[in-house]
């Protein structure tokens, strides 16, 4: 598998709690918009700049992407975001309750995603990609990573603990929801052992969230790489941001739905329809979770 480091862009350490923003697919527009009130450098006026638009104009209009890069412009111009001095990757732990898990913030090569190498377990909505696919186009960056599983490995997982322990992070705060985030920015020699042991020795990752994000990566990537006569490998668009979690740690949260019309059929009915499809076990109690993704923070944008 390839993962290698990327010289993004970053917030300045104060301001990463008030760039920090929840995944874009979490929060409907009004949800967004109220997120963003007051906190214009929030990222989430890029990843949903509808929220700066009349609502008049609907979510997949020309002017919302307009809108994006110019907030996305704002962002580096005002100097909110600024560019890495040289590539790095980055360590990413999320604390919830008793629970806490530590990941990999890299990037991974497009062929990886289109040879299963990194390996998906849902389809994606055409419009949901052909959104994302269009902002990461225009854009030419990632602004939220995907969040990637792979089974553990001692010798990642002894170089990630040691400056995990040893190293005071770059940022660290608790979102307003009561997630810690922190992030440790790794040294050159300690990203090029693990870029080796990714090589090497771990095969395969596994797409824990973010199927429309890293389909929309693919898309461009590949997209670009036609139109390119003097295309080499090399170049930014083969690599989108991930990630990656040690299975060990990763704590995997039920989604729960709730179905509110049963459509015309008895409770019975809708249960055997139910039930002709998915295994049923009843439930003595009501169950209620959240569910912990990756925010958008200091290794927000990987640059295409």
């Amino acid at each position: 598998m390839q993962l290698r480091s990327f010289q993004g862009l970053v917030p300045t350490p104060e301001l990463a709690p008030q760039v920090a923003a929840v995944p874009y697919d979490v929060v409907n527009r009004a949800e967004s918009k109220a997120l963003g009130e007051g906190n214009p450098i929030n990222l989430i006026h890029v990843d949903r700049a509808e929220i700066d638009l009349p609502d008049s104009v609907g979510d997949y209009d020309d002017a919302v992407y307009a809108k994006a890069v110019e907030n996305f412009k704002k962002l580096q111009s005002d100097g909110v975001l600024v560019r890495e001095a040289a590539p790095c990757m980055y360590l990413y732990r999320q604390v919830m309750g008793e629970h806490a898990q530590t990941g990999l913030v890299g990037v991974c090569n497009i062929e990886d995603y289109e040879n299963d190498i990194i390996r998906k377990h849902e389809k994606t909505r055409k419009v949901k990609e052909d959104d994302r696919t269009r902002l990461v186009d225009e854009l030419s960056a990632n602004t939220g990573p995907i969040f990637l599983t792979y089974r553990d490995h001692a010798g990642v997982l002894g170089l990630t603990k040691k400056h995990e322990t040893e190293d005071a992070p770059i940022n660290d705060f608790v979102a307003p929801d009561g997630i810690r985030h922190q992030v440790w920015r790794l040294p050159a020699e300690t990203c090029d052992a693990i870029s080796k042991y990714f090589a090497e020795e771990i095969p395969l990752a596994y797409v824990a969230d973010g199927h429309h994000r890293s389909a929309s990566a693919a898309r461009v990537g590949k997209e670009r790489r036609e139109k390119n006569p003097h295309h080499t490998g090399e170049e930014n668009y083969n690599w989108f941001l991930n990630v990656l979690f040690p299975a060990s740690e990763l704590k995997i949260l039920p989604y729960n739905r709730a179905v509110k019309n049963l459509n015309g059929h008895s409770l019975q009915e809708f249960l055997e329809k139910i039930g002709s499809i998915f295994s049923m076990d009843p439930m003595a109690k009501k169950r209620q979770r959240r569910r912990a993704r990756p925010a958008c923070t200091s290794a927000a944008c990987g640059t295409r």
